[in-house]
Formats: structure tokens, C-alpha cells, sequence
């Protein structure tokens, strides 16, 4: 177990006021490690580090979960699993669903699903325009698309009175749509995440 990591992760989490189990801590710097060895071959992120992965990773995934509320989500374009995977190890009674379209990503989060024993997590390689999947009470997307584009790829997923929350970087307002079909805007929230240069922001949608 990478200490550094472990206490930067610490230092973190208790910036954002998030009480985390020891084990919870551990489980997401071997995620971070299992990432870091997989990117190496496969690209799956742009940030090298492993001390920028906290940061710009976790902990802004991290930022969003006084927002949950529900007990399913679907995180749209994940990637490397990001934010689902830690709001997974954050949450275990949470039921995550991953989706993406891109074959090594998807190898990658079931092999991180089987190496951290994460039971609350499926994993569906699939274009979002063609999955068959059931209603969530939360949809969530970071750096997936622009908002307008969300609500109509992703909006039949959420459940009835479910929530879109997306994560956006500065001025997030400039692309909300005038018209939003099924959903009205809740909240804007800015999100302080520690040790991450740049605003970020957490757009939340409801269904009417």
C-alpha cells in the first residue's frame, strides 16, 4: 500500500468532511494503483501521476456524494470509472451501473470491478444511443458530452422524479438549454475539490 497516496487521500476526504472506513481508503489508492499500471498499456486517462489521480480523480468524484440521493445510478461514458467506481467503494449499498462504449475501458473496470470485489457494480460496454437498460434514480456523466446532448442521450434512463447530475468545469450555466424537455434545473453547485486547480461544478437536473 502506497502510504504517500493513502495520506494524501486522507487529507483530502477530510477537506470535503467525508468520513471514509480505513478499508474504503485502501480500496481506492489500489484502484488508483490498478489504473496507473493499466494506463501504461491501454491510455485510459490522460494524467499520469498517480498523486494528480487523487485529486483530479477521486477526490472530484468524491465531491459529489452529498448530492446522492436514490439507490441506483448510472454513470454514462465512464471511462476508467470515474466518478461510479468511487462512489462505489464510498457507497456500498449503492447499485452502480458503468457504461461505456469503449472495449479495453470496459475490459479495465471488470477487471477493477473482480480485483476490489466490488458487488455493487455492473459493467456494460455499450453505446448509450443503443443500451438496453432499466430506469435509475440518478444519471451521472463527467466530461461526457455537453448538457443538451445528456438530456437527450441519457434522460430516458432516469427513473420517474430521478436526477441527471453532471459534472461540469467553469461557467456551466452558458450550456443549459432553453429547452430541457423532461427536466427542470434544481441546483448549480461549485464544487471545492482539494488540491485541483480550475472550477468545477455539479449541475443537477430533476425529472418533473
Amino acid at each position: 500500500m502506497d502510504n504517500s497516496l493513502l495520506q494524501q487521500l486522507q487529507r483530502g476526504c477530510d477537506e470535503l468532511k467525508l468520513a471514509l472506513s480505513q478499508m474504503q481508503l485502501e480500496k481506492l489508492v489500489r484502484y488508483i494503483v490498478l489504473l496507473d499500471k493499466w494506463n501504461k498499456v491501454y491510455n485510459l486517462t490522460s494524467v499520469r501521476d498517480p498523486q494528480q489521480m487523487i485529486s483530479r480523480h477521486i477526490l472530484d468524484s468524491l465531491a459529489i456524494l452529498p448530492y446522492l440521493s436514490g439507490s441506483t445510478l448510472l454513470d454514462v461514458g465512464t471511462g476508467a470509472g470515474l466518478p461510479g467506481i468511487p462512489l462505489a467503494i464510498a457507497q456500498p449499498e449503492l447499485a452502480v451501473t458503468l457504461l461505456d462504449s469503449n472495449a479495453k475501458k470496459t475490459r479495465f473496470l471488470q477487471q477493477a470491478k473482480a480485483e476490489l470485489a466490488l458487488g455493487n457494480i455492473t459493467v456494460v460496454h455499450a453505446r448509450i444511443e443503443q443500451a438496453e437498460l432499466p430506469k435509475y434514480a440518478m444519471v451521472t456523466a463527467r466530461a461526457f458530452a455537453k448538457i443538451d446532448q445528456i438530456i437527450d442521450l441519457a434522460g430516458r434512463h432516469c427513473d420517474d422524479a430521478g436526477s441527471l447530475l453532471l459534472m461540469k468545469g467553469t461557467k456551466p450555466e452558458d450550456e443549459l438549454p432553453e429547452m430541457m424537455g423532461d427536466f427542470k434545473l434544481q441546483q448549480v453547485v461549485s464544487l471545492n475539490v482539494p488540491a485541483c486547480t480550475g472550477e468545477r461544478h455539479l449541475v443537477c437536473l430533476l425529472k418533473n
